[in-house]
């Protein structure tokens, strides 16, 4: 589904030249749960960036799905970034003035359904996180683990083959982030390909695999054999 290879990143910062990503090559298949892991700098959201065909390599090449990233146009980008991979941000991104449901819908706007589909798919989209009752409520008439919530719905509401989550329990409180993993490992569960940047080595351990990365550089990429399930199902059903 995901394959990098040598993929580098540069920036310029004045005068210097920032290696965020130094010849990264790997390898994802359908249905995984990885985590990229790593301090602050270590590259990991600038990776995350560019699976998510929001920013491109400054050399190597990126396959997604069998096509050469490279080679799509804007449009082609667009389309890939809407319906094929879904967002899941730390701040939540969500809509201050809509209502949940209308927070979730807005990716089916650009996909041309029409209102009504629209209203249906992302009714059941909070139904699959447990939030359909919360559908009329505001953002800021919700709690954080809500909006997260939210924004996981939004995620999936154009069913992607790709699930990104980008610090996804970074502004939330210990138990509310254990109950956002569970969300998670159900997903995965179903059958979800989950991909998530994350910092906290406890959240790193929810998924099955984990790539770590230092000063742009795969540290090690190795296979998680003891995922926190056990810990999930404690923290939310105290």
């Amino acid at each position: 589904m995901i394959e990098t290879h040598a993929i580098s990143r540069t920036y310029k910062m004045g005068n210097q030249t920032v290696n965020a990503l130094q010849s990264i090559s790997i390898s994802i298949n359908k249905g995984e749960y990885v985590a990229f892991m790593g301090p602050s700098g270590s590259g990991k959201s600038t990776l995350m960036n560019i699976v998510g065909c929001l920013d491109t390599p400054t050399s190597g090449t990126y396959m997604l799905n069998n096509k050469l990233v490279s080679e799509m146009t804007e449009n082609e980008l667009a389309d890939t970034r809407n319906k094929e991979i879904g967002f899941v941000f730390q701040t939540f991104n969500l809509l201050p003035r809509a209502s949940a449901l209308e927070n979730v819908a807005l990716p089916l706007i650009y996909a041309g359904y029409s209102k009504s589909e629209r209203e249906d798919m992302a009714m059941q989209a909070l139904e699959n996180v447990s939030l359909a009752d919360r559908y009329h409520h505001k953002p800021n008439e919700l709690s954080g683990g809500q909006r997260q919530r939210v924004a996981i719905a939004r995620a999936l509401v154009n069913n992607p083959s790709i699930i990104l989550a980008d610090e996804p329990t970074g502004n939330l409180d210990t138990k509310t982030s254990y109950d956002i993993m569970n969300l998670f490992q159900e997903l995965h569960d179903k059958g979800n390909t989950i991909i998530m940047v994350t910092h906290e080595d406890d959240i790193a351990h929810y998924a099955h695999r984990i790539i770590r990365l230092r000063d742009g550089l795969i540290e090690w990429d190795r296979k998680n054999d003891n995922v926190n399930r056990a810990k999930v199902a404690v923290a939310v059903n105290s």
